[in-house]
């Protein structure tokens, strides 16, 4: 396995990263809170724990990667009341449309999305053993808070000091609590509302211990990764340290805390209550999912990225071009029809191509710079094209070795995927052909997520389905995005 360093938020240094139990790795995302659709805010943090993800198992570490699905919130119950929908089906139909949402944005790595709803016994049991522990209280109306004056290292991860907070930013104001940093870890029932039976009455998870109780759960107390936006680590991420260590008597909670840069737009965090979001599906839809993709990763993780709509997906699409070209045309030299090429490679050329992976592992493997790679990934193409066009005719061996950084690309970033057979190609029809019947088979049996992911991987391939009474048709779209005549 690789060495492998990490900024740790809470340490605040890079450091060796050291997993618990060498190789497996667990790892734990706090994930979509699905009141409505997801931005691409949500889509940054999703790639690059991807890629983490990715690179880790590339290196050889066996991962295990936990993102939760916060399917009981406040912000969730108030929008089912105002659409006049049940919640949880509510939190449902937005989960299953950011699913098709990573699945074309090559988001693969979740080994688990655990429902909040689906760990109330392991909610209640963490809440029990805080309560024995002398670390919560329960309030008149059956609701349980979070003594934070009970915790002295309330505030270690942040740098937020007890005395100086004051209500707002999701810190909630609420008589019942003895003090207003306390936070609610069981919420008593609310008339309409879904609620839960337990030892206190029934009532409904607070925010922060669903993420506890499941990571204790499927990762132990004690387990090596957690990452999030930068937006979570006041006073979410401190909760979760204070809940699960008072809890357990085990610390650290964690290894390593990583935390993702916001997307910002015009310096304000894109955020759906302030309403400057730009939907994710929408913009796979009409950017492509693989510019979106590029635009994430040509960035480092830890950094702002600032968007613009004006010009940030125009920039990324014109670099991702250059930078696809010359693995495109590796690719149609490495397969095409005819008599193959016989120019074989010079030996500088082909121990350069063998080295690369190790000079593109070693970048990725300082705190998982996706940019550096990006860049050296940027040279290696111009070299390639400067070969291809003093070579006519590469042989497909030399052209698959040219191809190993790319591969590596593949892996380890989730760029460079293949491109589609052209529309004059008579495999063309044939793929698609086939597609349309797997697509056909699996609406029949019910599975219609997997119908959804077939389709998504159709248009993303330049083809519109379209259901019709005899069955599905497939329609090649022109380059504007209109089905072609």
């Amino acid at each position: 396995m690789r060495p492998v360093r990490i900024y740790d938020t809470l340490s605040r240094e890079v450091r060796l990263f050291q997993p618990r139990t060498p190789p497996r790795v667990g790892l734990f995302v706090c994930g979509l809170t699905p009141y409505d659709e997801a931005h691409i805010g949500h889509g940054r943090v999703a790639v690059v724990f991807d890629v983490v993800a990715r690179a880790l198992g590339h290196w050889g570490y066996r991962v295990f990667y936990v993102q939760n699905v916060t399917n009981i919130d406040d912000k969730l119950l108030h929008r089912a009341a105002e659409l006049e929908t049940e919640p949880l089906g509510l939190a449902e139909t937005h989960f299953r449309s950011w699913a098709r949402s990573m699945e074309r944005l090559g988001v693969r790595s979740v080994n688990y999305y655990p429902r909040a709803t689906d760990y109330i016994p392991e909610i209640i049991d963490q809440v029990r053993a805080l309560l024995d522990r002398g670390f919560a209280y329960v309030a008149e109306d059956g609701s349980v808070y979070f003594d934070v004056g009970r915790f002295p290292d309330y505030g270690k991860l942040s740098g937020q000091r007890i005395e100086s907070l004051r209500p707002g930013a999701r810190l909630e104001v609420d008589r019942r609590k003895r003090s207003p940093e306390d936070f609610v870890v069981w919420k008593a029932a609310t008339p309409g509302e879904p609620s839960w039976p337990s030892p206190w009455g029934p009532g409904r998870p607070g925010w922060h211990i669903e993420d506890t109780a499941i990571t204790n759960r499927l990762l132990g107390p004690q387990y090596d990764l957690h990452g999030g936006g930068l937006d979570l680590k006041f006073p979410h991420h401190e909760a979760e340290i204070a809940q699960s260590e008072a809890a357990t008597g085990l610390a650290p909670m964690v290894g390593f805390w990583m935390h993702a840069g916001l997307l910002t737009l015009k310096g304000e965090k894109m955020s759906k209550s302030l309403g400057n979001v730009f939907a994710l599906s929408s913009t796979i839809e009409s950017e492509g999912a693989e510019v979106l993709r590029f635009y994430y990763l040509n960035a480092h993780y830890r950094s702002p990225l600032d968007f613009d709509p004006a010009v940030s997906f125009a920039e990324a699409r014109e670099a991702l071009r250059r930078l696809r070209d010359p693995f495109d045309r590796l690719m149609e030299r490495s397969g095409a029809r005819g008599p193959p090429g016989t120019a074989e490679l010079p030996d500088e050329l082909a121990v350069a191509a063998e080295e690369m992976e190790d000079r593109l592992d070693g970048l990725m493997a300082d705190d998982f710079r996706t940019r550096e790679p990006i860049a050296e990934l940027f040279g290696w193409g111009r070299r390639v094209v400067d070969w291809l066009e003093s070579t006519p005719t590469p042989s497909p061996a030399a052209c698959e070795t040219l191809l190993l950084p790319y591969r590596w690309g593949q892996e380890v970033l989730g760029l460079f995927s293949p491109p589609p057979p052209a529309a004059d190609d008579p495999s063309f029809d044939r793929v698609v052909a086939a597609a349309l019947a797997a697509r056909s088979r699996a609406r029949q049996r019910g599975d219609f997520a997997e119908a959804d992911r077939i389709r998504a991987e159709l248009l993303e391939a330049g083809v519109q389905v379209e259901d019709r009474a005899g069955g599905s048709i497939g329609r090649r779209r022109s380059p504007e995005g209109r089905p072609a005549e």
